[in-house]
């Protein structure tokens, strides 16, 4: 039996504090520094994370941690509440499910 990419990624340890927040499926890059020398040092690229307070229309102000790639897709599908019922719940993560389940109770 092959393991597939689902199986594979639910194995895999997934980018915690992206649990945490709105990071729109962003993740920390690795790669690595080369000077003139060429001797590679290794390096992490963490995603532009911001504290934000957003307006939801049905619970209100959010404190919530967001990457800048979820602000402009909020701001192109029309808000938080939009943003939260129209993105697949792989990119959302588990803060953000909680509050997609949270928006349709409410």
């Amino acid at each position: 039996m092959r393991p597939t990419l689902s199986l594979l990624q639910a194995l895999s340890q997934p980018f915690k504090r992206s649990q945490d927040g709105l990071f729109h499926g962003k993740m920390k890059i690795y790669g690595n520094n080369v000077p003139f020398s060429k001797h590679k040092t290794r390096r992490t690229w963490m995603p532009n994370m911001h504290r934000k307070v957003l307006q939801s229309e049905v619970m209100g102000p959010l404190r919530l941690k967001v990457t800048t790639l979820a602000l402009k897709t909020m701001k192109k599908v029309g808000g938080l509440d939009n943003y939260l019922l129209r993105t697949h719940a792989d990119k959302l993560g588990d803060r953000g499910v909680a509050l997609r389940v949270r928006l349709r109770e409410s």
